[in-house]
């Protein structure tokens, strides 16, 4: 029954492929707005708070739409990135983890964010009076000590980009091989009708998958978390 056909195999690694790299790549500058809105005080916060946490809000099929519009061959920013450097978002995996990134990045900067701001801003303060500069306090103290948030915030950043469905479909479709991560190979088999067993082996697979992410995420957390207090 749980025997993996070909289509499921390739379905389930482009998932977590995507997924890797729509979490490496969204990570420095998740660490970047969860600081600036954790630290920071600034004309128009309310409004770069607000940006960041749109896609949370958005129908992922908007966001999917305007992904499209803006890295498509012919969007603003995708004609002059393939012009330049012959790179293309639009109906590929790069285009996936794209979508899935920006899905995922809310989930990612809350989680740091409510890190940073339980930071002992005295064992900060402690490291500066001691010679360190801005940069050395942030990457020996403050980064650090916000490590189970930063891992929270990827795990969450993971475990969602596997599930995304709606800007993945409409930025870069269904195409087998390159496209189709679970959740599309998911709805593509129930639209025939001799799919339903497989259609239900990737949803147990795609449950599975969320939960132990989940259950080892908080695990090594609260691990991390005993180490950095101990």
């Amino acid at each position: 029954m749980f025997t993996l056909t070909p289509l499921e195999i390739e379905a389930l690694s482009l998932s977590l492929w995507v997924s890797v790299w729509a979490v490496v790549a969204s990570l420095p500058l998740g660490i970047f707005f969860a600081w600036l809105l954790a630290r920071r005080q600034f004309f128009g916060k309310s409004l770069v708070d607000g940006l960041v946490h749109l896609p949370l809000v958005l129908p992922p099929v908007v966001v999917g739409y305007a992904l499209l519009v803006t890295f498509g061959r012919k969007g603003a920013v995708g004609a002059w990135l393939y012009d330049l450097f012959g790179i293309t978002f639009a109906f590929n995996w790069k285009g996936a983890a794209l979508a899935s990134a920006v899905i995922a990045f809310p989930l990612m900067v809350r989680a740091i964010r409510l890190s940073l701001e339980n930071v002992d801003r005295g064992v900060e303060a402690a490291a500066a009076t001691l010679g360190a500069g801005p940069l050395r306090v942030f990457f020996t103290v403050t980064l650090p000590l916000s490590l189970p948030g930063v891992l929270a915030g990827v795990i969450l950043a993971f475990a969602r980009s596997l599930s995304e469905f709606g800007a993945t479909i409409t930025f870069v479709s269904n195409i087998p091989g390159e496209t189709r991560t679970l959740p599309l190979a998911l709805y593509g088999l129930t639209q025939v009708p001799s799919g339903e067993a497989a259609a239900f082996r990737l949803c147990v697979i795609s449950v599975v998958i969320a939960l132990a992410t989940l259950i080892a995420a908080d695990a090594l957390a609260r691990r991390i978390d005993r180490r950095v207090r101990g």
